[in-house]
């Protein structure tokens, strides 16, 4: 089974740190009145925020980032690679319907809903079946397990939402894992050829 090339690494491996590092950048900038447990992402990437370029930059990176990988990864299933590769393409068209600065905007919504549920359902269906031994990342029952708590958290950010209460974290939590999914996955995949 061939290895995930090197630059696998670094696709994979910017997209958990450019999005931690964005964020954290960007709600130091936004200022004493955004809030990051209550307020979403998308408020900074909106209209007239105060780094609306340097997430809307972002969100340019991830998307390629997860499309380079999905690229990279010739040891998953082309169903997995196809959805993470969904994915990416969701984060590069949410730059083309950000959140205006007042008030939601269903486009935003159905885009980020499409994405979320790609980059969850991306991992059992990249799993491979029946040729071997497969790297941990692509067995079935771990694949599975990675989905399933995608799905809860993107759930419980739902449900954030909903209330209003913490969906700011709830986002993070999600976003983090299916950003940093794709690298373990690529680790597992040099791991296990080396």
């Amino acid at each position: 089974m061939r290895s995930a090339p090197w630059w696998a690494l670094v696709s994979s491996g910017c997209a958990p740190v450019l999005l931690v590092g964005s964020w954290m950048i960007a709600q130091q900038r936004q200022g004493p009145a955004y809030d990051p447990a209550t307020q979403t992402l998308s408020v900074l990437a909106s209209y007239g925020a105060t780094s609306y370029w340097l997430m809307t930059g972002t969100l340019l990176v991830l998307g390629t980032c997860y499309i380079l990988t999905a690229h990279a990864l010739r040891q998953a299933a082309l169903a997995g690679r196809v959805a993470l590769a969904g994915g990416g393409l969701s984060a590069l068209a949410l730059t083309l319907v950000p959140v205006p600065n007042s008030g939601g905007a269903l486009e935003h919504g159905a885009v980020a809903t499409v994405g979320l549920v790609l980059l969850a359902a991306w991992p059992p269906l990249a799993a491979v079946r029946g040729r071997g031994p497969a790297p941990w990342g692509l067995r079935p029952d771990v694949s599975l397990a990675a989905s399933a708590l995608m799905f809860a958290s993107a759930l419980w950010f739902l449900a954030e939402l909903q209330s209003g209460r913490a969906p700011g974290v709830a986002e993070r939590v999600v976003t983090f894992f299916q950003a940093l999914w794709p690298f373990l996955v690529v680790l597992s995949c040099r791991r296990n050829v080396a």
